[in-house]
């Protein structure tokens, strides 16, 4: 009997044995298995990590890539205007007008109630385009006829745009319209492109023109006033101010608001570059305004103040708003002063001098 459970024991023992090698076998220990699946683990996210370098590394070589593609734009600083360069804005006036030239004319009396450095010959931008509406508007040329544009009237001289497209086809009224109102360059360098003769024969009658009425110190080279060559004195602009009023087209035209062309299958909305005709407080009849870096900010205008019809003048204004607040200021002291104002002469002297 003894014999018989020792040998059943033992047994027992060895099929134990056997049962944990098997479940060994099947099953590592907790102890081994754990090492194993953080090394699997730390692989695992070691790979991650390496492919978001790789990630960053290409998005910022692709960004460098973009922006070394890109221009490097330099600030130039602005191209002093010819009044500067000639110290004319050293010249003091009670007004405190900012801009370098100023003059101010009773249109009926041909009184002169404000001058500043009136003789001073300077360029005049896009005051020149008066004279190619004086020319355009006087050769009584049909209004209706189509005029296109071409790559000549594209602005090689100062690289401006223009909205009028080459092959854009307008009315010689219309392209008219927009020169004197919104100063539009491709307009005007049409007009004189296709007047009879070609552009040299308007450029002559435009220097004709302005020696006919007496402006000895002005002189055009082209008829939109980019050229800094077209140039003339405050006393002169005043007398053609003067003969364009005359004009009832030139003063409908240069006082238009706003105006709407028909350019193939678009429709552009042009505005007046002079704020003051929309002003209820101005009584406008014929403007012009102009800007180049040679010339600065230019105004000229006939109007009617405290009764009195005026013409003002203003060259080299220094600032882009600088022309309309002399403008304001001429305006408020004609308002102020008694019926007999008073003439105001500013001399060119240094402001310190």
């Amino acid at each position: 009997m003894t014999n018989t459970l020792n040998l059943i024991f033992k047994r027992s023992l060895q099929l134990v044995g056997f049962l944990t090698v098997s479940v060994a076998l099947i099953y590592p220990a907790a102890s081994e298995a754990a090492p194993a699946k953080r090394q699997v683990v730390k692989k695992a996210h070691a790979t991650k990590a390496v492919s978001k370098k790789v990630v960053s590394s290409r998005k910022s070589a692709r960004f460098v890539a973009k922006t070394q593609r890109k221009p490097i734009i330099v600030a130039t600083p602005a191209r002093p205007s010819f009044g500067q360069i000639a110290g004319l804005h050293g010249a003091q006036d009670p007004l405190d007008l900012k801009s370098s030239v100023a003059l101010v004319i009773d249109q009926d009396t041909h009184e002169v109630l404000f001058s500043k450095n009136d003789q001073a010959v300077l360029p005049i931008a896009s005051l020149t385009k008066l004279m190619t509406g004086v020319i355009i508007s006087g050769a009584r040329l049909p209004m209706d006829e189509s005029i296109t544009i071409t790559q000549d009237d594209v602005d090689t001289e100062k690289g401006s745009r223009s909205r009028l497209r080459v092959g854009s086809s307008l009315t010689r009224g219309e392209l008219l319209h927009l020169a004197l109102m919104s100063s539009e360059n491709r307009a005007a360098h049409a007009l004189g492109r296709t007047y009879p003769g070609g552009m040299t024969a308007f450029v002559n009658l435009m220097n004709a023109k302005a020696k006919m009425l007496g402006m000895t110190g002005t002189r055009y080279v082209e008829p939109t006033g980019l050229s800094s060559q077209n140039q003339s004195s405050a006393q002169d602009l005043a007398t053609l101010v003067n003969a364009a009023h005359a004009d009832p087209v030139l003063r409908e035209l240069s006082t238009s608001t706003g105006y709407q062309v028909a350019v193939g299958r678009q429709t552009l909305q042009y505005n007046n570059t002079n704020r003051l005709v929309k002003n209820p407080d101005w009584e406008i009849g014929l403007q012009k305004t102009g800007y180049i870096s040679e010339a600065g900010q230019c105004l000229v205008m006939q109007t009617k103040v405290a009764g009195r019809k005026l013409i003002m003048v203003f060259l080299d204004s220094a600032g882009k708003l600088s022309r309309l607040g002399d403008a304001e200021r001429v305006r408020r002291w004609v308002e102020s002063q008694p019926v007999n104002v008073p003439k105001i002469s500013a001399a060119a002297r240094p402001a310190n001098g």
